[in-house]
């Protein structure tokens, strides 16, 4: 496919600097760019790169402009640069449309006409399928669950009986929903399991990763909010109550009755231990582990936890060790201290 570098500009309505008539060949990133593409710069510390690499042009807002090099400025980078790469190179479209033949739907469950029902899919009893709903190979939705419209569940996906998913959500594949929580008692020397009677709520536009698991709650509910995201590989342990807006990363484990606030960020694996809070647009750094309750707008890191201001205080003198161990030696050499110098 070829394509004139201002037809480019058109479809992302950015300006042109440089040769506009540029025939452009494809959109690669910077690192995988050569003659005849289009790359993204969104980092000046890349404009010098470009500069020297065999890209014919770059979408940036970034200032100064390379001198010999042609740019397409535009006010996001990253998402002009997505446009066109689709134009390039578009995805194939899935063709997923009726009831395959080999579902398996329960006479009382009502399916949307628009709803499409994939090979070898498992619908229970008094389900609700919404209008615009894709359920892909494999998928297994448990009594009483309901789907409002254009949900879309990638193969394997399972939901337990009463699960609730909001408008335009995506559940990626193998992920489960409305699994038991773990909730034991010790009852005369052994482990017996506490029932768990409640589901799992979760908001419109809330997309969640492949082999992700939400545990429905012990009686109530379980829930995630509006526009929620969650990364692949997450544990959401039982009765825990997630805010609007999250970023849950890859590797994220939430013990039972987590409680966050809105446009919270925890990032890849760390964990958080039971019936904390954490309060809105928190930002938890990799691997940091929670114990106790967080104030809204902090920004926490470590294990356990502190604020980041408390994380590079300590940072700080840790890399002071060595001179302080240095004097410390120092000063017993001059106190006549000559065994404990040389420990």
């Amino acid at each position: 496919m070829q394509i004139i570098l201002r037809e480019l500009a058109e479809l992302v309505q950015g300006s042109i600097v440089g040769d506009s008539e540029l025939i452009i060949r494809a959109a690669r990133p910077l690192t995988d760019a050569s003659e005849g593409d289009i790359t993204f710069i969104e980092d000046p510390k890349y404009l010098a790169v470009f500069q020297s690499s065999n890209a014919q042009a770059a979408i940036t807002t970034l200032e100064p402009l390379p001198t010999n090099k042609t740019v397409l400025r535009v006010k996001d980078p990253l998402t002009a640069f997505v446009t066109i790469f689709q134009k390039f190179h578009p995805e194939p479209k899935v063709e997923l449309t009726g009831i395959h033949p080999s579902a398996q739907i329960h006479s009382s469950a009502r399916i949307s006409e628009t709803a499409a029902i994939g090979p070898f899919v498992i619908v229970g009893e008094d389900c609700f399928i919404g209008p615009g709903c894709q359920l892909h190979a494999g998928v297994s939705v448990g009594p009483r669950s309901r789907l409002e419209e254009n949900v879309i569940l990638y193969s394997h996906v399972v939901l337990y009986k009463d699960t609730r998913i909001g408008k335009r959500v995506i559940i990626h594949a193998n992920a489960v929903l409305g699994a038991d929580g773990f909730g034991y008692r010790m009852i005369q020397g052994a482990h017996k399991k506490v029932p768990q009677l409640g589901h799992v709520e979760i908001g419109d536009d809330v997309e969640i990763g492949a082999n992700t698991t939400i545990d429905r709650a012990t009686f109530g509910a379980t829930r995630v909010g509006q526009g929620t995201k969650i990364d692949n590989l997450v544990m959401i342990g039982h009765n825990c109550q997630i805010g609007r807006h999250n970023i849950i990363v890859s590797q994220v484990a939430l013990a039972g009755s987590v409680t966050t606030g809105d446009y919270v960020v925890l990032a890849g694996q760390s964990g958080v231990c039971s019936h904390v809070h954490i309060g809105d647009r928190v930002v938890v750094g990799a691997k940091s582990g929670i114990s106790k309750d967080v104030p809204a707008d902090s920004k926490m890191l470590g294990v356990p936890a502190t604020t980041l201001k408390e994380q590079m205080r300590m940072k700080h003198a840790i890399l002071k060790l060595p001179q302080i161990r240095h004097d410390l030696k120092s000063i017993k050499e001059q106190l006549g201290m000559l065994e404990e110098a040389e420990v």
